[in-house]
C-alpha cells in the first residue's frame, strides 16, 4: 500500500542527524510535533521539521513509533522564522531548531510537572462530620483542612503516604477528589512586589505612547519604531503603558533585555505594575534552572503567561497572538549570538514582528548606527525623548587625564585620581551613593618580568593570564585555564617579576583601604556565580545598604537608583583601541550609558571619566551627551571606508590545532571565493585573527563586505558547501558579525 506522507525528524542528541520516516495513517503529525522513532536497534525521540508527500522511493521507510505531543511545540510562525534564519545566515535548519527548543524541552515529557492534590467535591453534612470526629479522626482532620481551603492542597502537605487509606475512603464516599496539581518552579519565589500605579507622562512620552498605540491598532504593514530617549527620560514607563495598551487589545508581549543583570529590575518593575497579573509574567534567561526554564516555557506555550521577559533567546518564546515586541537597549552587542546559529535578536525581532504583524519597539539612549541609519532612510519610525522624565538635568561630566595622575603617583597604577577620591568622600559624607565602572575583572591584567620583558601567557590562548588574588591563581579569561603564580620569571629566573595593571578585584581592595567606613560591593562574573547573587546585591544597593557599587559592564546600563549622584569610570580606554571598526561606537555607547546612572532622582549628578586619551572623539562626545555629533562624524567615516551600516559584513574564520592547516584551508577558500565573485562584493585577504590562538586552536580570518546581505550569504555558502575541508579544521561564517577578534 502506498505511503500517504513522510516526516523529516531531527533526532534528539548532540548530533545534527535528520531522518525521514513514514507517518502511520492513525497519527496526525504536523511540523513542529515531538515524536518517538525507531533508530537502528533502539527507540529515540525527535522533532518533526517538515512533513511532505511520499515519493516512489519512500516505500522502504520505517514508520514513526508514536506521537509524544499532538500539538506542535514549534508554532508555524516560529518555523517560518527558523527558515528565515537558515536562508539569511546559512545555518542548517536542524541547528536553528535546537535554539528554538531549549534542552529541557527536547525530551519525551513535554507537559508541566504535577503533584497529587486533594480538594472538596461534595462535603459531608454536620452529622457525618461529627461522627468522623469520634470514629475516624484522620479523615476528620483532612476534611477540616480541605473545607476551609479555597484551593486544592497537595497530598504531601496533608500527610503524604500516612493518609493513603483515609484518602481512599473519603474518595469512595464522594466527599473529596484527587487531582493532578501543576507545580510551578517560580524563579522569583519569595520575592515581594509592591503594586505601582501608572505615572503621568510628559508630552514627549505621550507622543511615543500614541505612536505605539496607533501601530498596535493598524492591521496593515507595521513600521518598527525607535524610541530614542536620553538616559532617565522614562523609556521604561512608555514600555509599561504600551504593554497595558497591548493587553487591553487581547494581545501578548515579549520584552527583550540584553544582560541578565537587567532582568531582575525589569521583572520587578513589570510585576509591580501588573501585580494583579503577576502569574501572567514569565521569565526566560540562562540563570534559570532546567526546571524553572521548563515550567516558564510551558506556561508561555499554554497561554498562561502573556508578558514574557528575557534575554536574546526569548525571541523564540512560543507566544501566541503576539502584539508587541520590545527590545530594550537595542544597541547592545549581547543580542548577537556567538555560537551557531549566529543570529542577532534585534534583527529577529524585526522579522518576527513582520511575520506576526506585531509592533516592534526598539529603545535606546545610544542607538546602533545600523538602527539609526534605518530611521534616516525612513525604514523605521523614530520618536525622541530629549528630557529626563523627572525634570532632572543630565549629570555634569568631567574628564581626568590619567597621564598627569600617573606622574603624581610616581608611575604606580593610578586607580583613583585626586578628583574622584575627593568626590567619593563628599558623596559618602552626604549619605549619597556611588557607582564605579571598570570593565576588567580580576586583580591584575598580567604578570610581567621587567628585566627580560616576559609576560606569562595562557598555554592554550594567545593572551596574558590574569591574576586573581582570591583564588591565588593566574586565570585565562578566554578558556578558563589556571596556573600557579611563579615566584621567579620562567624565562630568566629573575625574582623581580611583578603584576601589571588592575581589575575590579584590586580596585575593591584599594577602595576598602581608602574608604574603610563605606560598605562596598563588587559585581562581576566572579561575584555573581551564586544563584540570585546579582539580584540580592542590586536589592541591597537600592535599599541603601551599600554605599559604593563597583562593577563591570553589567552595571553600566538600565539600572535606576535615585540616590546615586556620582559615577566614576576608572579606565575609559579599555574598549577604545580594540582592533575593530566599532571600537569608537562601543566606547561612546558605554560611557554614555554608565554616565546616565547618575542624577536620576532629585539630587544632581556628576560623572568623572578617567582616561589616558582625553581628546578622543568618543570620550568628548560622550562628555557633552552629544549623540547627533558623534553619529555624524562616525557615519561619514563608515561611508568613506565602506563599513556597516552602508554595507553588510561577513567574517569567515578557520581554526585548527595545526597552524598551517588552518591557514592553508582559509587560503584555499579565498581562492574559491574569488572565482565568480559578484562585482559588488569586496573580498579581504586571509590574515591571522587579532586573537591568534584560542582553546589551543590557531585562528585565521577574512572579511567580506557588500551592500546586499543575501548576495554575500549566497556566494559564501555556495563556496563553503562545495569545498571540503580537513576534519581537523573548523570553518565558521558569521554574517553581520559583531566580534571581529
Amino acid at each position: 500500500m502506498p505511503l500517504a506522507a513522510t516526516a523529516s525528524v531531527l533526532v534528539d542528541g548532540p548530533s545534527e542527524l535528520v531522518f525521514d520516516y513514514a507517518i502511520p495513517e492513525d497519527l496526525k503529525v504536523l511540523a513542529g510535533c515531538r515524536v518517538r522513532i525507531p533508530l537502528r536497534n533502539r527507540s529515540a525521540t525527535g522533532t518533526v521539521i517538515r512533513v511532505g508527500k511520499a515519493s516512489e522511493n519512500d516505500f522502504s521507510l520505517r514508520y514513526l513509533s508514536a506521537l509524544i505531543d499532538p500539538e506542535p511545540l514549534v508554532t508555524p510562525t516560529l518555523l517560518r522564522l527558523a527558515e528565515w534564519i537558515t536562508s539569511y545566515y546559512g545555518t542548517p535548519l536542524e541547528q536553528v531548531l535546537r535554539s528554538l527548543l531549549p534542552g529541557s524541552i527536547r525530551g519525551e515529557n513535554t507537559s508541566a510537572k504535577t503533584k497529587k492534590a486533594a480538594k472538596i467535591k461534595s462535603p459531608p453534612n454536620e452529622e457525618e462530620l461529627a461522627a468522623l470526629s469520634k470514629k475516624a479522626k484522620r479523615q476528620y482532620t483532612i476534611l477540616s483542612l480541605l473545607m476551609v481551603s479555597e484551593k486544592p492542597i497537595p497530598i504531601a502537605d496533608l500527610g503524604g503516604s500516612k493518609i493513603t487509606g483515609a484518602l481512599k475512603t473519603l474518595t469512595e464516599k464522594g466527599w473529596i477528589e484527587i487531582l493532578d496539581l501543576e507545580v510551578r518552579r517560580d524563579p522569583d519565589a519569595g520575592e515581594t512586589f509592591l503594586p505601582t500605579e501608572p505615572l503621568a507622562l510628559n508630552s514627549e512620552q505621550n507622543a511615543a505612547l500614541k505612536a505605539v498605540e496607533t501601530s498596535l491598532k493598524n492591521e496593515d504593514k507595521k513600521t518598527p519604531i525607535l524610541l530614542h530617549g536620553i538616559t532617565g527620560s522614562g523609556k521604561t514607563e512608555v514600555y509599561l503603558q504600551a504593554t497595558q495598551a497591548t493587553l487591553d487589545l487581547g494581545k501578548n508581549i515579549i520584552i527583550l533585555v540584553p544582560e541578565i543583570s537587567l532582568a531582575p529590575q525589569t521583572v520587578r518593575r513589570f510585576k509591580s505594575r501588573f501585580s494583579k497579573l503577576s502569574e501572567d509574567i514569565a521569565v526566560l534567561h540562562s540563570n534559570l534552572s532546567q526546571g524553572e526554564r521548563f515550567d516558564e516555557w510551558h506556561r508561555i506555550r499554554s497561554g498562561k503567561a502573556r508578558i514574557i521577559i528575557g534575554a536574546r533567546s526569548a525571541i523564540f518564546a512560543p507566544v501566541k497572538n503576539l502584539g508587541l515586541l520590545i527590545v530594550d537597549e537595542e544597541h547592545e552587542t549581547a543580542y548577537k549570538q556567538e555560537n551557531p546559529p549566529k543570529y542577532h535578536a534585534r534583527d529577529l525581532a524585526i522579522v518576527r514582528g513582520h511575520l506576526e504583524k506585531a509592533t516592534v519597539l526598539l529603545g535606546s539612549a545610544t542607538p546602533s548606527l545600523e538602527t539609526y541609519q534605518n530611521t534616516l532612510s525612513e525604514k523605521y519610525h523614530i520618536v525622541k525623548l530629549t528630557e529626563r522624565a523627572d525634570g532632572a538635568s543630565l549629570p555634569l561630566t568631567r574628564v581626568v587625564d590619567m597621564r598627569i595622575e600617573s606622574r603624581k603617583q610616581k608611575g604606580r597604577d593610578a586607580i583613583l585620581s585626586d578628583i574622584l577620591r575627593s568626590s567619593i568622600k563628599q558623596r559618602l559624607e552626604s549619605d549619597e551613593q556611588v557607582i564605579l565602572f571598570l570593565n576588567r575583572r580580576g586583580f591584575a591584567r598580567s604578570l610581567q618580568c621587567p628585566p627580560c620583558g616576559h609576560v606569562i601567557e595562557c598555554s592554550h590562548c594567545a593572551i596574558p593570564l590574569t591574576y586573581h588574588r582570591a583564588e591565588e591563581r593566574l586565570i585565562c579569561h578566554i578558556c578558563g585555564h589556571q596556573a600557579i603564580v611563579p615566584r621567579t620569571c620562567p624565562e630568566c629566573r629573575d625574582p623581580a617579576i611583578r603584576l601589571q595593571g588592575y581589575g575590579t578585584e584590586k580596585a575593591e581592595i584599594i577602595l576598602r583601604k581608602v574608604f574603610p567606613q563605606a560598605k562596598i560591593a563588587r559585581l562581576d562574573t566572579d561575584t555573581t556565580r551564586r544563584k540570585h547573587a546579582l539580584r540580592d546585591t542590586l536589592r541591597d544597593f537600592r535599599a541603601k545598604k551599600i554605599h559604593i557599587l563597583l562593577g563591570t559592564q553589567m552595571i553600566a546600563k538600565g539600572l535606576d537608583f535615585p540616590n546615586v549622584t556620582l559615577v566614576g569610570v576608572l579606565n575609559a580606554d579599555l574598549s577604545l583601541y580594540a582592533p575593530d571598526f566599532r571600537a569608537g561606537e562601543r566606547t561612546f555607547q558605554l560611557l554614555t550609558q554608565v554616565a546616565g546612572r547618575a542624577g536620576r532622582g532629585a539630587l544632581a549628578g556628576e560623572v568623572i571619566i578617567q582616561t589616558a586619551t582625553p581628546h578622543s572623539p568618543s570620550i568628548q562626545f560622550a562628555r557633552h551627551h552629544n549623540f547627533e555629533g558623534f553619529v555624524e562624524q562616525e557615519l561619514e567615516m563608515r561611508k568613506n571606508f565602506g563599513y556597516p551600516p552602508y554595507t553588510h559584513l561577513a567574517l569567515l574564520l578557520a581554526r585548527s590545532s595545526h597552524e598551517r592547516r588552518a591557514e592553508f584551508t582559509l587560503q584555499t577558500l579565498h581562492r574559491k571565493l574569488q572565482e565568480n565573485l559578484p562585482p559588488e562584493i569586496l573580498l579581504g585577504e586571509p590574515i591571522p585573527s587579532p586573537l591568534t590562538r584560542s582553546h589551543s586552536q590557531y585562528r585565521f580570518q577574512l572579511l567580506m563586505r557588500g551592500p546586499n546581505a543575501r548576495t554575500l550569504s549566497r556566494h559564501l555558502n555556495k563556496v563553503l558547501n562545495a569545498t571540503p575541508t580537513p576534519e581537523d579544521v573548523i570553518v565558521t561564517a558569521d554574517l553581520d558579525a559583531y566580534d571581529l577578534g
